[in-house]
């Protein structure tokens, strides 16, 4: 049966999308562990096999079972669409120790033997110590292995974001969640979505936050219990190419037009993204891809705009049929 999320019409002023660090580092501990969710993301794996070795993830996974209740208090909804990794790693740290006992409780029972076995039982006995051991080494994990590829990552989050807000305003909410996944449906005024389980809830004027995550494919994840503000986490768009390495795919025709660094740049605007995030990706220096993004947005090749701190860049149709034809 789908979970059922029933909107009225303040909820629908209410909605937003949220990109978050912390979400992102939640779903790439658990993607360790999951092989269902390897093929996207072979590449990454490879790289950090050895640091991940170095990590006792043990603790987060008894936690997150393939199917059930993950604890609310150690991954909440982001608190704002751009909020940082300390800001949000925060208010873990600050979560009550009986609520977090009664939620991981709840979280153990839904994998087999997580609930008796030692370490479940070690977690459970010292609440407070639980918190601190978790924020500790959600931290680690974001160090080592989020962190490194962040400006990647939030790229191709903030794309998406840019993509579905503009579908937003074209087809309206009841059009876009359709879009986002299959597994959403929309009609008279509620939400459905195809997971495993049965949950219901009126949103009560709540809204919804939608946030796309790299590391949570093939799964959409659902829910929040009270008071939390329900939320949707879907797959980014993009992902197949995210861990792609850089290569000279510019064609020499448009390199002969624009020249090397401003045809490579036009080249890799695939999806909306801003000058650090293509500087990483060209390897070429942020300030020399500034100029470039200028200089084609002048040109009338890009148009640009502001998302949070960020100023993102995308292809109009003329530079769209540059890129794809060559010149």
């Amino acid at each position: 049966m789908p979970s059922l999320l029933h909107f009225g019409e303040d909820d629908l002023l209410n909605c937003r999308f949220a990109v978050s660090p912390l979400w992102e580092t939640q779903e790439a501990v658990r993607t360790l562990n999951r092989p269902a969710r390897h093929g996207y993301h072979a590449h990454w794996l490879r790289r950090m096999r050895a640091a991940a070795a170095g990590l006792d993830l043990t603790p987060l996974w008894l936690l997150m079972p393939q199917r059930g209740y993950s604890p609310d208090w150690l991954g909440p909804p982001p608190l704002g669409p751009v909020a940082g990794f300390e800001e949000e790693i925060a208010a873990i740290r600050a979560a009550d120790p009986d609520v977090a006992r009664e939620e991981s409780a709840r979280s153990l029972a839904d994998t087999p033997g997580a609930l008796a076995s030692a370490r479940g039982q070690a977690l459970l006995a010292d609440p407070a110590r639980m918190v601190r051991e978790l924020t500790g080494l959600l931290e680690q994990a974001w160090h080592t292995l989020v962190e490194p590829d962040w400006p990647r990552l939030r790229a191709l989050l903030e794309a998406d974001v840019a993509f579905h807000s503009r579908r937003l305003a074209e087809v309206g909410l009841g059009g876009l969640l359709p879009e986002i996944d299959r597994r959403f449906g929309w009609r008279s005024h509620t939400l459905t979505v195809e997971v495993p389980g049965r949950h219901e809830r009126h949103l009560a004027g709540q809204g919804l936050v939608l946030m796309p995550n790299v590391f949570s494919w093939p799964d959409v994840i659902s829910g929040f219990e009270p008071p939390w503000q329900p939320t949707l986490v879907y797959p980014a768009r993009g992902i197949g190419g995210l861990w792609a390495e850089p290569t000279d795919r510019t064609p020499d025709a448009l390199v002969r037009l624009l020249g090397r660094g401003r045809a490579a740049v036009l080249t890799a605007l695939d999806e909306p993204a801003g000058t650090t995030a293509l500087a990483h990706r060209l390897r070429l220096a942020p300030s020399s891809v500034s100029a470039h993004l200028t200089a084609l947005r002048d040109a009338g090749l890009l148009v640009s705009r502001r998302y949070g701190h960020q100023v993102l860049y995308e292809r109009t149709p003329l530079g769209i049929a540059l890129a794809s034809g060559g010149g």
